[in-house]
């Protein structure tokens, strides 16, 4: 697939693609994918949870370079994971990109497109709009 020209500069040269939750792929820039795998490292192997999220992130987890015309490729275990076909969705989360099923986008913009508004006050800092 072909990187949007806006986020080829914002990723970089290198980087690698892994399991996203909601059945998506992450593309993240080589330091902020070890930046993640610290952080879920550092925490106590006696913790079950953090245990088996480490083996499902880094298990599917795949380095890539773009080309010289800003493609990589999606491996197949990860297009089967996001069920990637000919119709994809690219979007910018951050300090990540995510790559959908453009169906499975929508159906779920959709059903969180209600809640939106309520949560904000949860997930921002008090801030006006």
């Amino acid at each position: 697939m072909a990187l949007p020209a806006k986020m080829r500069t914002q990723l970089g040269d290198g980087l690698v693609l892994a399991r996203g939750q909601e059945h998506c792929v992450y593309l993240l820039p080589q330091i902020e994918f070890r930046r993640i795998a610290m952080q879920i490292q550092r925490t106590s192997m006696g913790n079950k949870a953090a245990r088996e999220y480490l083996r499902v992130f880094l298990s599917g987890a795949v380095d890539q370079d773009p080309d010289k015309q800003g493609r990589v490729l999606v491996p197949q275990m990860l297009r089967d994971y996001a069920n990637l076909g000919d119709d994809i969705v690219v979007i910018g989360v951050g300090t990540r990109a995510e790559i959908w099923n453009r169906q499975a986008w929508e159906d779920y913009l959709a059903e969180k497109e209600d809640g939106y508004a309520d949560i904000a006050d949860d997930v921002l800092p008090a801030m006006e709009f």
